[in-house]
């Protein structure tokens, strides 16, 4: 599920280059950055879905993004913007869903073989089968 949350765009000057830094407000602790903005943002935004997934897998909970005028009001996110000339943007990051059980059918050796390479891979049926979605899915985008 994709879901818009809020982030901060920092810049700074390193060897006379223009660095690009992401953090996320509502995620203390969770930063990454580019040689460009895009890059600041994709790596950000991996780095979140990373993060938010762990969360997810412990059984903690997923902060709600805070509206903007709360952001605009928080002193930390203000001071970000007059120390470091930061900026507030709003990215889209994939969060993971709930798992739901499906019944699916199969053949059966290609059953005996996904459980063995899940176990040789340390992972479930279930983490190795989504896992291999995912990726199956990426390459048709």
């Amino acid at each position: 599920m994709e879901q818009q949350i809020w982030a901060l765009i920092h810049t700074a000057k390193k060897d006379r280059k223009t660095v690009f830094g992401i953090s996320f407000p509502d995620f203390p602790g969770v930063a990454s950055g580019g040689a460009s903005m895009e890059e600041a943002i994709a790596r950000g935004r991996t780095t979140l879905a990373f993060h938010i997934a762990g969360l997810v897998e412990d059984g903690e909970t997923v902060p709600a993004p805070r509206p903007l005028d709360a952001l605009r009001n928080d002193d930390d996110v203000q001071d970000a913007i007059r120390s470091e000339g930061a900026v507030i943007v709003q990215i889209a990051v994939e969060l993971p869903g709930k798992p739901v059980r499906v019944n699916i059918s199969i053949e059966e050796g290609l059953l005996a073989a996904v459980d063995r390479a899940a176990k040789a891979s340390g992972q479930t049926r279930s983490g190795y089968l989504a896992e291999a979605a995912q990726v199956r899915l990426k390459g048709a985008a």
